[in-house]
């Protein structure tokens, strides 16, 4: 009868889990908190949200390292169906880029296309983008841009006065990135080598420049010469930096997650999965972050990057 119930084959089947509909409920949570917060009510509901699923990564991601680490769950063909679920992750991330990438080129390549006001039941008023971009990419130097909405009258606030000059922070920012690129596979292949030493300075020295790269593009946030309200210029480009940044964070967590499992004694040579997807994960960011300086910080830079031109 016992034998009956003995698994015959090299898939694993999970446990039953209060993770999914827990997460579900903190997502529910987190959607209608922010409707309720943006119609003036608390956001208290969206805050418990957020900690509900932060709770359930925490324990769902330990339950899933539980598996593999102590109780063998993750046989060479659950890990190899564990690698093709994170390439199929990280190709909706690349999609996800995809679209703050279109919406960048779309102003950048038409900047005197037509744009629709609207309000909530039909078209109040058109302007073309020239209004907005004065028909030039980057838009020209301006201060207090703004469009007018006839409805109530009130210009939408914004400022343009420069773009940020591509060979300062952006450019250190990207050397910082592809160091830690260089970093992390150095990690990775003194793991293959049961090197525990290099294994742990690499990602240390990863997570280091991970953290780096943030407060650098914290600070060059902090001193924009545009604002993300009212214009579409700041709009696109804090869209696709930005969430390029937020992945930089998510990164720099996974790896420093890596890090406190190998102080620990984590990885081997032949079972490290948990770290092989946080390396491809953090690859996948710096190639993000190459196309972002090339056409967002370097193409899109204009002939006065870094200036002040507004009197």
């Amino acid at each position: 009868m016992a034998d009956a119930h003995a698994k015959h084959h090299d898939y694993h089947l999970v446990d039953p889990s209060p993770w999914p509909i827990i997460g579900a409920i903190s997502a529910l949570a987190i959607t209608m908190g922010g409707v309720y917060w943006t119609r003036g009510g608390t956001s208290l509901i969206s805050i418990a949200g957020i900690l509900g699923i932060v709770y359930v990564m925490i324990a769902w991601w330990r339950d899933v390292i539980n598996e593999g680490e102590y109780k063998g769950d993750h046989t060479p063909v659950v890990q190899l169906h564990l690698r093709y679920g994170m390439i199929l992750f990280i190709a909706s991330e690349v999609m996800f880029f995809v679209a703050w990438f279109w919406a960048y080129f779309n102003v950048a390549l038409f900047p005197a296309g037509v744009h629709d006001l609207l309000n909530s039941t039909d078209v109040v008023g058109m302007v073309t983008r020239d209004q907005l971009t004065g028909g030039h990419w980057p838009p020209q130097p301006i201060d207090g841009t703004g469009v007018t909405i006839p409805a109530s009258g009130a210009p939408t606030p914004g400022v343009f006065e420069h773009t940020f000059d591509p060979w300062h922070i952006p450019l250190l920012n990207t050397l910082i990135l592809l160091s830690s690129g260089v970093t992390v596979t150095w990690a990775h292949h003194a793991l293959l080598h049961n090197n525990r030493r290099g294994l742990i300075t690499g990602l240390i020295l990863t997570v280091l420049l991970g953290g780096t790269f943030t407060f650098f593009q914290a600070y060059e946030y902090a001193h924009a010469g545009f604002s993300y309200a009212g214009h579409i210029y700041g709009s696109t480009f804090f869209m696709a930096t930005g969430f390029h940044g937020a992945h930089v964070i998510i990164g720099t967590i996974f790896l420093l997650v890596c890090l406190l499992r190998a102080l620990r004694g984590a990885f081997t040579p032949k079972a490290h999965f948990g770290f092989e997807a946080a390396a491809w994960y953090w690859h996948f960011v710096d190639v993000v972050w190459l196309f972002l300086f090339a056409c967002i910080y370097v193409w899109g830079a204009g002939p006065n990057p870094g200036e002040h031109a507004v009197g």
